[in-house]
């Protein structure tokens, strides 16, 4: 009752969906898995479209991006809203508003995925039943467990030939290492995948193969011959959920009768632990299996009120837990940013508290500025509808808003605290780009700044020496995407040049460095002297910049200025000029003058203090090593593998499944360019692959002084 309390007092009398009938679940997965397909089939069920869009005919709903339809992959996130009432279950006749956002699955739009698992209270993970869990899939669930999010785990691609539900079941359980459990089994697979068995309700679903909308299904007994395999399996199911639900616990060890419902329970208890995953067989295109998912999504994932407060960080540096609350002070996260041709900016919003309304008035922490929003949607994907107001636990865009970057706070001016961010991967490649003439420019311009704006992954950079702009991204995909934008929606006509490594420096031992800045040219002049000591970090750890000046040897002052100095001098290292990382310098002496030490003077010095210890720290040249999973027919297995070790790759997995080898290697970002070319050439279009950044590496030395030497020789070309 206490409970019943609380939602209660969490809900305004005018809502129309309570919160806990309120699900904000991501479909995520990885390239080519299903998720837009599958995302289709709920639409269509839950009745928000009237015919089902097909990805490779480019007519999806989520997929509405033109890139999007001519590649048949997702780029964007794309959020939408429908509502599902399930017939049977804890909410049975209840209707539930479901806010779903569809994820891409290419590596090269992580920051999608990130930003959207940020302000989502549950996911469903999609699997192929052939592939099994594949190396983006291992990259999504990484980003799930970083937020913390409960799921549930749909097998797709039932309908294809080498399917296998138990064994995709499995793959989860060893290479992602999480409790996974079949809540239904599948009759069949391949083309003769004709249902699902429940293993909660003990029923199965057989679908009328006239049927081609997947609508029609009927409920029958367990067949004959699938009537062992239930018993064993649900008896494995509850074995495993006594362990999270004291009720069915105590009815398993007493022999007792466990009805259906407290088996969902238990489920959804387990699923809400964050260390059991309930798995769902099906096949979106052959439209099986869908129903059964969203009657899981409803049962299983979790409403706004069934998970930990958000994190708000105050000025002291305390945290305190923002719970959703309709008649709290409002707060809402800006997790993501789209420039419309039609109403401008759009900034998506997840509000976690109060009530968000149309022509209020929000303050940005950050800016420390209030702005009107001037008008409220909500999103289904390529199209809008206004609402009046959005309540906690609402996913919804905003207009009106300027001056606001991904991740941030948007709330009532006496609100206290920032809300917690998402956080992005590094870029690993860049290429410079110009436009073909004066009238471009300022468009080139308008078009780089708005995508920055838009994508926190992407970064634009001025080089100081030379003028010239470079663009770096998550792959050649990201940036080819980034081009074909400016060119359709800016109508910028620009020239780019090939893609560039990120390569990094950093040094592997301890070094003195010492900088002094002394210029005098008659009156005051400028002084400032530096001492520091620079020592390596563990890969992957930043930079660190520590001062440890005692008896005032250098002002307090000029600690700063040194230290924004030490930092510059890293932006460009000694060996070839890349940004230097992992390491930690410490300012342990300097001396100043009463009048000629300046801001400037220390900065300098800093700069100069780096490099110089820099140079005797052994510094290296680190580069991108990037994780490659090559799906081939069995027999250009050796043409694959031999390619691979040409391009400096390590071979560190060969499995076969089926007709197919899956071949996982680490291979430097340098030898990868072209491969999607080359991979069709040598097993005739037989083969995909897919990569994702995995770490740094340092350059071997046979292949340092051409690095060297290519950097030296582009440098020196942008000049002129």
């Amino acid at each position: 009752m206490a409970n019943d309390k609380k939602i209660s007092l969490a809900n305004a009398a005018d809502r129309k969906t309570p919160l806990e009938y309120t699900r904000n679940i991501g479909i995520a997965a990885h390239i080519d898995a299903g998720k837009t397909t599958t995302t289709e089939r709920i639409l269509y069920y839950a009745g928000v479209v009237h015919k089902m869009g097909e990805v490779h005919e480019g007519t999806a709903v989520t997929d509405w991006m033109e890139q999007e339809r001519e590649r048949g992959i997702t780029i964007t996130s794309a959020a939408i809203s429908c509502g599902w009432k399930t017939k049977v279950g804890l909410f049975a006749g209840i209707n539930h508003q479901i806010n779903l956002i569809d994820t891409p699955g290419h590596v090269d739009f992580t920051a999608e995925v990130e930003r959207s698992l940020r302000v989502l209270d549950g996911a469903v993970g999609v699997f192929c039943a052939v592939a099994g869990v594949q190396p983006q899939s291992e990259t999504v669930w990484r980003q799930m467990d970083k937020y913390g999010v409960p799921r549930i785990a749909f097998i797709n691609k039932m309908d294809r030939t080498g399917a296998n539900f138990l064994r995709a079941v499995e793959d989860i359980r060893m290479k992602l290492g999480k409790n996974a459990h079949p809540l239904y089994l599948n009759i069949g697979a391949e083309d003769t995948f004709d249902g699902l068995i429940d293993l909660i309700a003990m029923q199965a679903y057989l679908y009328d193969k006239k049927d081609t909308l997947g609508e029609k299904f009927n409920v029958v007994a367990i067949p004959e011959a699938y009537a062992d395999m239930a018993e064993k399996y649900r008896e494995s199911l509850i074995e495993e959920l006594a362990d999270y639900d004291d009720d069915l616990a105590e009815k398993y060890l007493g022999n007792e009768a466990i009805s259906a419902d407290v088996v969902r329970r238990a489920v959804r208890k387990a699923t809400l632990s964050l260390d059991f995953v309930g798995v769902i067989p099906g096949s979106a295109f052959k439209k099986r299996g869908v129903q059964m998912l969203l009657d899981a999504v409803v049962d299983f994932l979790p409403s706004p009120l069934d998970l930990p407060p958000m994190k708000a960080f105050l000025e002291d540096g305390n945290i305190i837990g923002i719970e959703p609350n309709d008649s709290g002070k409002m707060a809402a996260l800006g997790f993501k940013l789209m420039s419309d041709p039609y109403v401008g900016k759009l900034v998506f919003c997840r509000v976690y508290s109060g009530q968000l309304k149309k022509g209020d008035t929000v303050y940005n922490p950050r800016t420390q500025k209030t702005e009107r929003v001037s008008r409220l949607m909500i999103m289904k994907a390529d199209k809008r509808e206004d609402i009046e107001i959005a309540y906690s636990g609402d996913i919804c865009a905003i207009i009106g808003v300027r001056g606001i970057a991904t991740g941030d706070t948007l709330c009532d001016r006496n609100f206290e605290g920032i809300l917690e961010p998402p956080t992005f991967p590094e870029p690993v490649i860049s290429m410079s780009i110009e436009p073909k003439s004066k009238a471009d420019q300022e468009k080139l311009a308008l078009g780089l700044q708005s995508l920055s704006e838009e994508d926190p992954t992407f970064r634009v950079i001025t080089n100081p020496e030379t003028g010239q702009t470079i663009i770096a991204g998550m792959g050649e995909l990201h940036l080819e995407i980034i081009r074909d934008r400016l060119f359709r929606e800016f109508n910028v006509d620009a020239m780019s040049g090939r893609p560039q490594i990120a390569y990094r420096e950093t040094i592997t031992s301890k070094a003195m460095g010492e900088g002094k800045f002394i210029r005098q040219s008659g009156g005051r002049g400028q002084y400032g002297h530096v001492v520091l000591r620079i020592e390596p970090l563990k890969r992957g750890e930043g930079s660190l910049v520590l001062n440890e000046i005692v008896g005032g040897v250098i002002p307090k002052e000029y600690i700063k200025p040194t230290q924004n100095g030490i930092l510059e001098g890293a932006m460009n290292g000694v060996v070839a000029g890349y940004p230097v990382v992992d390491f930690c310098a410490r300012i342990i002496e300097g001396s100043f003058h009463e009048v000629d030490s300046s801001e400037m003077a220390f900065r300098m010095a800093g700069i100069f203090a780096f490099k110089d210890a820099m140079k005797k720290a052994m510094p290296i040249l680190l580069e991108p090593i990037m994780k490659v999973e090559v799906s081939t027919p069995e027999e250009y297995q050796g043409d694959v593998v031999g390619d691979l070790n040409r391009r400096r790759g390590q071979i560190y997995s060969m499995e076969t499944r089926g007709t197919l080898a899956n071949i996982m290697a680490f291979v430097p970002l340098e030898m990868m360019f072209g491969y999607a070319t080359d991979i069709r050439s040598l097993t005739k279009g037989r083969a995909s692959y897919s990569m994702e950044p995995s770490h740094f590496e340092q350059v071997p030395a046979n292949l340092l002084q051409k690095i060297v030497e290519t950097s030296s020789r582009a440098a020196a070309r942008s000049k002129f």
